[in-house]
């Protein structure tokens, strides 16, 4: 016997997701995990730390070299990891 109202896997997932109030969460370890794509093998071996809280990311760097190439850099990096993420999670980056 089928039921009428049946979703996919996929779909329950989404709306559990929604439900929890878990997107925000999800989009901010997608940003940090995608942080050595985004700025390259380079910078991320010269990054200590890296976390997010109330939407400003903040990296502490090894290196003044690349902490002051990542100052310049600073509003092209947030966009891009705003548009790997699909909507706006960062609103600052504070590097250290």
């Amino acid at each position: 016997m089928r039921r009428s109202k049946t979703i996919s896997l996929a779909e329950a997932m989404k709306d559990y997701i929604k439900e929890m109030n878990l997107e925000g969460k999800l989009n901010e370890v997608g940003i940090i995990n995608s942080w050595e794509e985004t700025v390259g093998k380079a910078i991320a071996s010269r990054t200590s730390k890296l976390y997010i809280k109330d939407q400003v990311l903040y990296v502490s760097l090894n290196s003044s070299v690349v902490r002051n190439e990542l100052l310049m850099l600073r509003q092209e990096l947030k966009e891009k990891l705003n548009e790997k993420a699909g909507s706006e999670v960062i609103k600052d980056i504070v590097l250290r």
